[in-house]
C-alpha cells in the first residue's frame, strides 16, 4: 500500500513538473530572440522546399506545438491518465503503459500541428498571391473566430466533448488488458483523436491571436479544461460559441 501511494505520489510529481517545464519553455522561448519561430510568422519569409531553412523553421513549429500540447492540453486529460493508472496498478510494467499512453495521445496533437502547420503555410502563400486578399489580411483574424465559433454547435464537437468527458467509459471501451503495450498506444491516441475532434478549432485561435501569447494560451487551456472535465462544462459550450461568433463578426464588421 506504501509502495503504490508512494508511487502515485512520484507519478504525479513528474507530470506536474512536466507541464510546468513546458509552460516554462514557452515563456522562455516567447521572450528569445527567436521568438517568432514559435508562431507563424516565419511561414511568410520561408519557401517551402527540401532544404536546411524550411527544415529548421519546420522543426521549431512542431517542437513548439509539441511544448504547447503538453502546456495546454496535456492537463485536460489528467483524469483518463489518473484512471488509467488505478486500472493497470497491479501490472509491474504500470509506469511504462502509462507513458505510452501520454505519448499516443501527444502523438495525436502533433500530427495534428504538423497538418495546421502546412495549412497555415499554403494560406500565406494564398494570401501574397492575391491583391485583395494581401489588402485585407484582416480576414486572417476574423476567420478562425467565426469557424471556431460555429464548430462549437456541430454534432462532431459534441460526439468527440462526450467521449473526452467520459474517461471511465473510454478506458473500458478501448482496455482489455491483451497485447499491453500496443492497447495502451491505441488508448492514448484515439483519445487524442478524440480529444483534437472535441478542440482542435479552438487550438486554431492560436493562429489568429499568436502562438507565442502566453495569456491567451491559459485562456485557451483553461477554456477547453472547463468544458472536458467540470460537470457543467459542456454547457460552455454554445456560450462560447456565441462569444467567439460575435467576436469574428465584430472583426468583419470593423474592416467591410
Amino acid at each position: 500500500m506504501w509502495h503504490a501511494k508512494s508511487d502515485a505520489r512520484l507519478f504525479g510529481a513528474v507530470l506536474v513538473c512536466l507541464i510546468g517545464a513546458a509552460w516554462v519553455a514557452l515563456l522562455v522561448w516567447g521572450t528569445s530572440p527567436y521568438s517568432p519561430f514559435l508562431g507563424h510568422g516565419e511561414l511568410g519569409e520561408t519557401k517551402l522546399r527540401l532544404d536546411s531553412e524550411y527544415a529548421l523553421t519546420a522543426l521549431l513549429f512542431v517542437a513548439g506545438w509539441s511544448l504547447m500540447t503538453i502546456a495546454m492540453m496535456l492537463p485536460t486529460s489528467l483524469p483518463l491518465v489518473i484512471l488509467f493508472r488505478t486500472i493497470t496498478q497491479r501490472r509491474a510494467n504500470q509506469s511504462t503503459l502509462t507513458a505510452i499512453l501520454v505519448l499516443g495521445y501527444l502523438g495525436a496533437w502533433i500530427a495534428f500541428g504538423v497538418l495546421a502547420h502546412f495549412g497555415d503555410f499554403w494560406i500565406h502563400r494564398i494570401v501574397e498571391s492575391d491583391r485583395w486578399l494581401h489588402a485585407n489580411t484582416w480576414l486572417l483574424g476574423a476567420a478562425p473566430l467565426i469557424v471556431a465559433g460555429a464548430y462549437q454547435f456541430t454534432p462532431l464537437k459534441y460526439i468527440c466533448l462526450d467521449k473526452c468527458r467520459s474517461p471511465y467509459s473510454f478506458v473500458v471501451e478501448h482496455w482489455q488488458g491483451g497485447n499491453e503495450k500496443y492497447q495502451a498506444l491505441r488508448l492514448g491516441l484515439d483519445h487524442g483523436l478524440f480529444c483534437v475532434g472535441c478542440c482542435w478549432s479552438l487550438m486554431l485561435l492560436m493562429f489568429a491571436v499568436g502562438i507565442g501569447s502566453l495569456v491567451w494560451m491559459l485562456a485557451l487551456a483553461a477554456v477547453m479544461s472547463v468544458e472536458k472535465n467540470m460537470p457543467w462544462g459542456r454547457g460552455l459550450s454554445s456560450p462560447l460559441g456565441v462569444v467567439l461568433l460575435t467576436a469574428g463578426l465584430t472583426v468583419v464588421a470593423l474592416n467591410v
